[in-house]
Order: C-alpha cells, then structure tokens, then sequence
C-alpha cells in the first residue's frame, strides 16, 4: 500500500473467528489539499470466482439455489438465493477454483474455461475481489448430481432452467445475487445462446 495522500495507516484486528474484520484509522489527503483523519471497517476475506454455464444446444444455464444467512437476517423471507456456481479461491488460481467449485457444487466437469471480467464486490467494506467466467456444458461433462461439500455443510440445489427463463426471473427480482445478474446480462448482451 503506498498513496502519497494516505499516510499513518493504524490496523487493528476486530474479529477473526471466521474471516478478518480490521479497523482502519489513517490519514487521507483530499482533493482539495486539506487532510482528514477517516476510519474504515475492512473485512478481508480472500478472492472468489463464479461462473455462467450454457448449453446453446438447449437453451439452458446452470444456476444453483442456496441458503445464504445474511439475507434471511435482512428480508428474505426463506434465506435461499438462485445463484451462479462459485467460490473462493482457497490455494488455487481463479481458473482452478472455479472448474473444482464447478464440479462440487453442479456436478459438472469443466475442461476450460472463459475469463470475462474481474472486479471488486463490494469496494467500500470487502477486499474481495471476485472473478468471472463463463463455459458451455453438455450432459456427457455430467460426474455426479453435485450438492456441494457435506464437511463444508454445503446444501446446494441445482437448476438447470431455459435461459429465457433465467432472464424473465432476473427482469423480475427473483434473481437478486449481484454476481448472476453480471453473468446473465453478459450473456445477453454477448448472445452467448445465439
């Protein structure tokens, strides 16, 4: 870390039971000249990857539903997301994850991959930076019926549902996870079912 307008940065660790809460306090030049004294919350949490799987063949994607806490604390009334597959990276590149994370979670084995953008979750709290892909499937890339990882207490649906379909839930607000709509409207605006 090296600005010439951020100096005298003091970390303090909050939380670590799961990932790292830190408490940021430093000093920020402004644009203007004029220094302030800010503090900032900073969850860090590794780096993750997600991916759109299509069949042009069919017309379909793979999504997955799962049971996602925060957003039942909030106002999901059942706490379950449709999502795209993915994960953190843990030890392996965005690439690796990815395709293991594909075959946990969907069952599917992936033998390449596309990288179609990289960016930030949520820049004003999480260091997360997250990675995008996108791979056809087929059904003979089928291994197993996927569910994810029972140690790590994953209870993963999986769904395969025509990509029209797909589309009218995200127009709708049945699709609320930032990471699918990205991969959805990408392959809209790339016609990747076309």
């Amino acid at each position: 870390m090296s600005s010439l307008r951020v100096k005298n940065i003091k970390k303090t660790v909050l939380s670590d039971n799961y990932y790292t809460l830190f408490k940021f306090n430093f000093d920020y030049q402004k644009s203007d000249g004029s220094w302030v004294k800010p503090m900032r919350e900073v969850y860090e949490r590794g780096h993750g990857a997600g991916i759109l799987l299509y069949n042009t063949k069919k017309q379909t994607v793979i999504l997955i539903k799962q049971f996602r806490f925060p957003t039942f604390v909030h106002d999901n009334k059942d706490g379950f997301l449709v999502e795209i597959p993915a994960g953190l990276l843990d030890q392996d590149n965005p690439e690796q994850c990815i395709i293991r994370e594909t075959e946990e979670e969907v069952g599917i084995r992936l033998k390449s991959v596309k990288k179609v953008y990289e960016g930030y979750s949520s820049p004003g709290v999480l260091t997360e930076k997250m990675h995008f892909f996108v791979a056809e499937y087929s059904d003979d890339m089928k291994v197993s019926e996927g569910g994810g990882i029972a140690s790590e207490n994953e209870d993963i649906e999986v769904l395969e549902i025509p990509f029209t379909e797909a589309i009218d839930m995200l127009n709708s607000g049945k699709i609320e996870d930032t990471r699918t709509i990205v991969l959805l409207q990408y392959a809209q605006i790339h016609n990747l079912l076309n």
